[in-house]
């Protein structure tokens, strides 16, 4: 009997804020598949999943996913397509091979998941396999918790935008828009508290470090962040009301 692929969001970082339901299926699985940011690293989602729940007796595969760029509606760079292809052909292995597999994911699959894009190859391989996408709590939600801050209220409008594909949209979302949320921020301060400081938008904006962690750390004065080393799990609430 052919297994089951899962996709699980694990949370932001703070693996108390997993749900029961991912806690679930992490334990039923028998193979994790977990993705690696760097080649020959440690790996996160893994480093999450491992404070609640045992690696005892799993079979733990790491896959490296490369940090590059994905424009929608355009060819991948080929390392990204490999990795994914690769992927895709280890996952129908074991599935074929009877086990389930759960890819743990940070965040909530739904959003700027590597998940997604391993559906969409496996999907295109043209195996006949059954998914399950378990959601999880967002980067976005536990950043705004942090803050203290509500992402939206009423008929307020919210954007979430990753900062880092500038085409000239973000000053008209900025103006459009009661909340934006920009993530993947760690390399485009400057310009982004330079277009905040344009638009009389910095004492608005708050900037959450490693939501959720040990170590998190929220600067509301986000000028103090431009010359500092920021992690990449950072993320800017820009907040008008």
């Amino acid at each position: 009997m052919q297994g089951t692929f899962y996709v699980v969001g694990v949370g932001p970082g703070d693996p108390g804020l997993m749900t029961l339901k991912a806690v679930r299926i992490l334990e039923k699985c028998d193979v994790w598949f977990v993705p690696s940011a760097f080649k020959h690293g440690d790996s996160m989602a893994l480093s999450i999943v491992s404070g609640e729940v045992s690696t005892e007796g799993k079979t733990i595969l790491t896959h490296h996913f490369p940090m590059k760029l994905v424009h929608r509606g355009k060819d991948p760079d080929p390392e990204v397509t490999a990795a994914w292809q690769e992927a895709a052909t280890i996952i129908i292995d074991q599935l074929r091979a009877g086990n389930d597999v759960v890819f743990p994911t940070l965040g909530d699959p739904a959003i700027y998941s590597t998940g997604y894009y391993v559906c969409e190859t496996l999907q295109k391989s043209g195996a006949d396999i059954k998914v399950e996408i378990i959601p999880g709590v967002s980067s976005i939600g536990a950043s705004s918790a942090a803050a203290g801050l509500p992402l939206c209220l009423g008929d307020e409008r919210l954007v979430v935008i990753p900062a880092t594909f500038e085409n000239g949209a973000m000053r008209d979302v900025l103006a459009q828009s009661d909340t934006v949320v920009f993530m993947k921020v760690h390399k485009v301060m400057p310009k982004l508290v330079t277009l905040l400081d344009e638009l009389d938008l910095l004492d608005k904006a708050v900037l959450v470090e490693k939501s959720s962690l040990g170590d998190q750390k929220i600067w509301t004065n986000i000028r103090d962040a431009v010359d500092r080393d920021i992690h990449y799990f950072s993320t800017i609430l820009v907040r008008k009301q």
